[in-house]
């Protein structure tokens, strides 16, 4: 599971730099990726990208047995925090106006659902680990 996770963090490291939004207006269409937006006002969307690599730097130490409850509690965090920010700009795509057609793409949609895989996968090796008696 932990190679897994780390897949799942790099897909969403690189989606991030892919088109999330396309916008069109009559025959004039625009995509903006998950940086465009960073860069245009939603700062907060930089955490995406930097609690994936920090998901890639504990998992490949999670590969040497050090640190497993950080690598996984920090798995979970990381998740939870991109899928969130990730929704919330589904949100905002969603709330546009009629004059202009918004399209969420699937590299949106991937990385969507890779940061819920990694929050997912943190959350079950937590429920999986055996309770000492």
């Amino acid at each position: 599971m932990n190679r897994a996770s780390i897949s799942a963090a790099l897909i969403v490291v690189v989606c991030f730099f892919l088109p999330w939004v396309q916008v069109s207006c009559g025959a004039s269409k625009d995509t903006l990726a998950g940086v465009d937006l960073a860069r245009e006002g939603h700062h907060e969307l930089w955490l995406i990208p930097l609690l994936m690599l920090a998901v890639i730097f504990f998992g490949a130490m999670r590969r040497r047995n050090e640190g497993r409850e950080l690598s996984g509690l920090g798995s979970f965090v990381a998740g939870l925090i991109s899928a969130y920010l990730m929704n919330r700009e589904r949100l905002r795509a969603e709330d546009s106006s009629g004059l202009l057609a918004v399209r969420l793409t699937g590299w949106f949609w991937l990385g969507l659902a890779s940061s819920i895989v990694i929050a997912g996968l943190a959350a079950f090796r937590f429920l999986k680990r055996s309770k000492p008696p």
